[in-house]
């Protein structure tokens, strides 16, 4: 009998997507030590902007909370349309020559890189790098290698991803009545869930996110308000000023939210999804108030999950500067001032201010998802 340790054992284990990335790496690493970081970066179709996402290996030579647009990454752009992935031996002698170039995403600050594109069924969802000090150090044997690894992280990528777009699908699915009837839907749902990810990578270095924590802010704030299904029409469709009982009924959609999560959770078996909690205390606490007069449980301050004080913040300034039926859009100066007012008071301050400091990366998403006839 042959005794065989299995290399790749740790991904076995229940730990997080940036963790097996982790072990994969020192993996690697042990064949080709010159791989000095691997990093994942995931593709927003709907603005064709990549932000990084998951990484291994060292800080300092790449930024996190990365973004760029692929008009602005023209050799990215030809890997997808070729299908291909890409070798840079030696950056020095080939980027552009120009003094002045822009460091190129996934690959600033190395001599060597080996860029492959993330497909699942022909779609496009992100690339990975696997980046060297070293130059001319990806050889055929390396790249034949790589190319297993790279495929097994996309794999896991895929993965964790395909599970967070089956919940999302699942939500909406639940949610289309809803969808349908609440005015607050369509552009705003993209609108408020990149401001969401505007303020949470302006916060990055002062309250410790990482990237991956970024991405599934993103990525779950548009379920907010799934629970406005259980809203009858004529309290969630009501023009003029609700009434007491009918305030409690329309609060009641945090609690309902959570309860059909955490159904469709067990249902569709995906309690396992990194960061779920995330998602929990989104659609619960985002009404909540940093002053604790907010609800469902009166929280204050620290008390109320940063994701939700985020989404807060990302859900108000989309509502005030969108048109509804019952009113016209604020100017962004206009809602910005109300939210100066309401810094400290209902809304987190430094939420207000990572948004409001930001103002053309707020008018380029503006901009990407202009409101229909509908204010939607």
């Amino acid at each position: 009998m042959i005794i065989h340790r299995d290399i790749l054992e740790a991904l076995n284990k229940d730990i997080s997507l940036k963790e097996k990335l982790v072990q994969a790496h020192k993996v690697i690493n042990d064949y080709f030590p010159h791989i000095s970081r691997i990093a994942v970066t995931i593709y927003d179709i709907k603005t064709t902007a990549l932000n990084s996402f998951l990484y291994s290996g060292e800080e300092s030579s790449l930024q996190e909370h990365e973004q760029t647009y692929l008009r602005d990454a023209p050799s990215l752009k030809a890997l997808i349309e070729q299908g291909q992935p890409r070798v840079i031996t030696n950056m020095l002698t080939q980027e552009d020559g120009k003094p002045n170039h822009p460091p190129r995403i996934g690959r600033h600050g190395y001599a060597a890189s080996y860029t492959m594109p993330i497909f699942n069924k022909g779609t496009l969802l992100g690339f990975i790098f696997f980046n060297s000090h070293d130059p001319d150090s990806f050889e055929p044997e390396v790249l034949n290698h790589l190319d297993i690894f790279g495929h097994l992280i996309s794999l896991m990528v895929i993965n964790e991803l395909a599970s967070v777009s089956t919940l999302t699908a699942a939500l909406k699915t639940t949610g289309k009545i809803t969808h349908l009837r609440d005015p607050e839907t369509g552009s705003h749902l993209d609108r408020m869930s990149r401001y969401a990810r505007l303020i949470s990578t302006a916060l990055a270095k002062t309250h410790n996110l990482d990237d991956d924590f970024i991405e599934h802010i993103f990525l779950f704030s548009p379920l907010h308000d799934i629970g406005k299904i259980g809203v009858p029409d004529e309290i969630l469709l009501k023009k003029g000023k609700l009434t007491n009982k009918e305030l409690i009924i329309m609060r009641g959609h945090v609690t309902k939210g959570r309860e059909i999560i955490d159904d469709l959770l067990n249902n569709f078996g995906l309690e396992t999804i990194e960061h779920v909690d995330i998602l929990r205390n989104i659609t619960q606490y985002h009404h909540e108030a940093i002053n604790g007069t907010g609800y469902p449980e009166g929280l204050c301050k620290e008390t109320i999950p940063l994701e939700a004080r985020i989404v807060a913040v990302a859900d108000v300034f989309d509502a005030l500067t969108s048109r509804r039926s019952y009113k016209e859009a604020w100017t962004n100066d206009a809602a910005f001032t109300w939210l100066k007012q309401a810094a400290g008071v209902q809304l987190d301050s430094d939420c207000v201010n990572a948004l409001i400091n930001n103002v053309e990366e707020i008018e380029t998403i503006q901009q990407f998802f202009k409101e229909d006839i509908y204010g939607s």
